[in-house]
């Protein structure tokens, strides 16, 4: 199975061009069963990654434009009275998809917003007093720009923490966007299903089933509980937090080819797990306050 990862993750670097790193966190986001948050200036590659990471697990896709005036239902579906039978039927919305691309999410209001959690959190939708199950697997890619670009409206903290892991694109380098320039670049349209939907399934299975030694649950605790001294963070990390750095790192060891868990794993994932739920930005102070964990927290031997 850890071949079949490898063949995804070479079939998106034809198309994301030196973006492995982050390649590797989308795809263990997903492997985790988590939803993965964006946050980049426009142009750089969100929407192509996830239409090319869901084209290679063989997975629907759809993207969802979120605007000012982006209603519930015009995401979740509606009810619609149909005269011949005089009944009301469901028609289902863009959210009934395996993978949603949420483009653009802090554009949209906060009721808009809160449906797309509900979804995300519950794997279902509500309407009209009946429920009705989203596909399996149920993967959100969500982008926002950055909080300073006019129009925008925060996500709540609560909402942000519903988010496996946060990731940023950023700039390509040199020779990358050469490669770009020059048309080196792979269409998403060319790229091979490398993925069968029982093998994902099978993969998911493998991977939540993997066993953690005690020394690195010990880290995790640590990590969290070095957080959560009093004068260091506003919103240090919650238990889900600590699930959330242990999924992902089981997804990231699998990602690699190995079936147990290491502290280097921890600290692969880590940025990308608790940069968000301690409501810090992308900065580069940020980055050393992260880094400052790492240094402080002993790692075990």
């Amino acid at each position: 199975m850890s071949s079949l990862i490898d063949n995804v993750i070479s079939n998106l670097s034809q198309v994301i061009i030196g973006k492995e790193q982050q390649i590797k966190l989308a795809l263990t986001c997903l492997l985790a069963r988590g939803h993965l948050l964006i946050e980049d200036l426009p142009g750089m590659g969100k929407t192509t990654l996830s239409h090319a990471l869901a084209s290679s697990l063989n997975l629907s896709y759809q993207r969802i434009q979120f605007t000012s005036d982006l209603l519930p239902a015009d995401i979740i579906g509606s009810s619609i009275f149909d005269l011949n039978d005089k009944t009301f039927s469901f028609h289902q919305g863009p959210l009934f998809n395996q993978v949603i691309l949420a483009d653009e999410i802090n554009r949209a209001g906060p009721k808009t917003q809160s449906a797309l959690l509900e979804a995300m959190e519950e794997q279902q939708v509500s309407i009209d007093g009946h429920s009705y199950p989203l596909p399996s697997p149920f993967f959100v890619i969500a982008t926002q720009n950055p909080i300073y670009q006019a129009g925008t409206y925060p996500l709540p903290e609560s909402q942000l923490d519903r988010f496996l892991m946060k990731i940023s694109l950023g700039y390509p380098d040199v020779e990358a966007e050469r490669k770009i320039l020059l048309g080196q670049n792979v269409a998403i349209e060319q790229l091979a299903n490398i993925l069968e939907h029982d093998q994902f399934e099978q993969i998911q299975a493998q991977i939540s089933h993997m066993t953690v030694s005690s020394p690195v649950i010990d880290y995790i605790l640590a990590i969290v509980n070095y957080t959560r001294e009093p004068g260091r963070f506003a919103m240090p990390l919650s238990p889900r937090a600590s699930l959330a750095l242990i999924n992902t790192a089981k997804a990231w060891a699998f990602i690699h080819n190995r079936d147990f868990v290491t502290p280097d794993d921890i600290q692969a994932i880590l940025p990308s797990v608790v940069q968000h739920r301690l409501s810090l930005n992308s900065h580069q102070h940020d980055l050393q306050l992260i880094e400052q964990i790492m240094t402080e927290v002993p790692v075990p031997l």
